[in-house]
């Protein structure tokens, strides 16, 4: 028979990692908000350091070393292509992408630890892919003269929503597990509620940004698809981590992991705002 304490305890342990939520976004949301509201260049100067956090992380994750080869290929790569982007030249970012991709992939294993099984050549070339597309995306995204600002924002807000809308809904009602075998804490409640406060929000956030009444179905097909990439984001990062056993990406934020577990729903929404600002043309606001 379970004690009277036992159902508080069980909504504490369930809510005890709110604080560190708080506190990251915290810390995190306003630096972000302000380089996008500064323009390209502080934008850029902010995506240069998150890139080199990124690989660094991707690359210990591989259990290799930065700056030593193979593992400075991926930062060597990615930081080119997202050169690329920045004059505007984000096909030729992308190209060489699939060069150091390629590269990387054909690496031979033996060159990868001088201690322990290495690891296949292919999880590193994947991180090229992974983190070089998601920072052309958000580099391209915000160099629109036009639009940029109100797309990084409005991609922002709708990320955010979609995070905390999951998170919400599926500890206060919990119910049947989205991926048991990848993420065992997330449920369809919470994937539910996290559409549903991104669809929301995006709705706001468009309205708020550009004057005039935002195109309702579209504004919301557009919160809705990046919600869902948003959470497809976050499961592919947790299958990242069950891969290579590991609890957080680092250590990098004090009590709360690393920056590839605060940033995986962006990583996965960015490339699709980028593709669909891409569709809509230059200067229109990518729900228009």
């Amino acid at each position: 028979m379970s004690s009277p304490s036992a159902p508080a305890a069980d909504r504490a342990k369930r809510w005890r990692d709110l604080k560190k939520r708080a506190i990251s976004a915290a810390v995190l949301g306003p630096g972000a908000l302000l380089c996008a509201w500064l323009g390209a260049e502080a934008w850029t100067a902010l995506m240069a350091v998150a890139v080199a956090l990124l690989c660094w992380e991707w690359v210990r994750l591989c259990g290799l070393r930065s700056h030593l080869w193979p593992g400075m290929a991926l930062p060597a790569t990615v930081f080119l292509a997202c050169a690329c982007a920045v004059f505007g030249q984000s096909w030729l970012g992308l190209c060489v992408l699939m060069l150091g991709f390629a590269v990387t992939w054909t690496v031979p294993p033996r060159l990868h630890r001088k201690q322990g099984p290495p690891p296949p050549a292919s999880w590193l070339a994947l991180g090229v892919l992974y983190i070089g597309i998601s920072g052309i995306s958000l580099i391209a995204l915000r160099h629109d003269n036009e639009a940029g600002r109100d797309n990084v924002l409005f991609l922002f807000f709708v990320v955010w929503a979609s995070d905390i809308g999951a998170y919400l809904f599926g500890r206060l009602i919990g119910g049947a597990k989205l991926a048991p075998a990848i993420s065992p804490g997330k449920t369809w409640s919470g994937a539910a509620g996290g559409l549903l406060c991104a669809m929301a929000v995006g709705w706001i956030a468009a309205d708020w940004l550009v004057s005039g009444n935002p195109p309702a179905l579209k504004v919301l097909w557009v919160a809705a698809v990046l919600g869902v990439a948003t959470q497809l984001g976050d499961l592919l990062e947790s299958w990242v981590k069950r891969h290579f056993n590991v609890k957080d990406s680092s250590m990098l934020i004090p009590g709360h992991g690393g920056l590839l577990d605060r940033l995986d729903g962006l990583m996965a929404a960015a490339p699709v705002a980028a593709l669909l600002a891409f569709m809509v043309g230059y200067g229109v606001p990518l729900w228009r």
